[in-house]
């Protein structure tokens, strides 16, 4: 007797309607079949995170992570370029004053190598004053943004970039201009540009001041980027704890939950229970 082949079946999440693997979306309520993503996701090296997130960022795109000081904005970005290094994305770290040896050094003390991601060309780190600022000064803003693209252009196919951060964004704004609208733009034709030319998939952070409920430094972050994750910190009776919230995912099904987490040595985020 012949056996025949299993036949996967499965249900519309909408109406309930019974469907075979070939649909896409549902023929009763135009509904896309649960688990089927159309474009590629990059992992944000939290498998948590992915799963609420559905399978991650967006390849390409920009992402904003947003939060005041010691939410563990930086230990995000490392984990995230991390993981991609280790999984054939090498990827860019555009840090701030601190100089990539001691970032290494202290990344070290938390529980994490980059000399090895360094020296076998998956992860580069770039000083971002060294680079980006001192012969700016006074220049158009397209001068400006090419040639920070550039670099980064530069960097990205030295070590074939998949991914990149700028932790945070702050420092290749405020040493040109303080005038909002100029910000504005300039942060606006930054991310665009990187996007076009680079078709890296980004993580730009923004420090909000204490006691403030804006999402970004210069409130356009927010609306050009393809998603926005909020790190706080969150009283709970007595004691404090870390909160993350998904304020913003194009195109994802994500509820708007909080999440508590933690930041273990060695692990970095450790997503935990929604809060009640």
């Amino acid at each position: 007797m012949q056996r025949r082949e299993a036949v996967t079946r499965y249900s519309c999440s909408v109406c309930g309607r019974p469907l075979s693997a070939e649909y896409k979306f549902c023929p009763s309520c135009g509904a896309p079949r649960k688990g089927i993503s159309y474009v590629r996701k990059v992992s944000t090296g939290n498998p948590a995170i992915d799963e609420i997130l559905e399978g991650g960022f967006e390849a390409g795109k920009t992402y904003l992570l947003a939060g005041e000081a010691g939410t563990g904005k930086t230990i995000f970005s490392l984990q995230y370029l991390i993981y991609g290094a280790k999984n054939n994305e090498p990827g860019i770290y555009v840090t701030i004053d601190e100089r990539p040896e001691v970032l290494v050094k202290d990344v070290r003390n938390f529980g994490w190598d980059l000399q090895p991601l360094i020296e076998t060309r998956r992860i580069s780190i770039i000083p971002v004053r060294r680079y980006f600022t001192s012969r700016m000064w006074g220049r158009e803003m397209d001068t400006i943004v090419n040639s920070i693209v550039e670099e980064l252009d530069r960097k990205k196919k030295e070590i074939n970039a998949k991914r990149l951060v700028i932790d945070p964004i702050a420092p290749l704004v405020t040493t040109y201009s303080n005038e909002i609208a100029w910000v504005r733009e300039y942060i606006r034709s930054l991310i665009f540009s990187i996007e076009e030319r680079l078709g890296v998939t980004t993580l730009i952070t923004s420090e909000i001041p204490t006691g403030e409920n804006a999402m970004s430094r210069y409130g356009v972050e927010e609306f050009l980027a393809s998603g926005v994750i909020i790190l706080s910190l969150t009283r709970v009776g007595n004691s404090i704890i870390r909160t993350m919230f998904i304020r913003k995912m194009r195109w994802t099904a994500v509820n708007p939950t909080i999440y508590r987490f933690e930041i273990e040595r060695g692990r970095g985020i450790v997503l935990k229970e929604p809060l009640t």
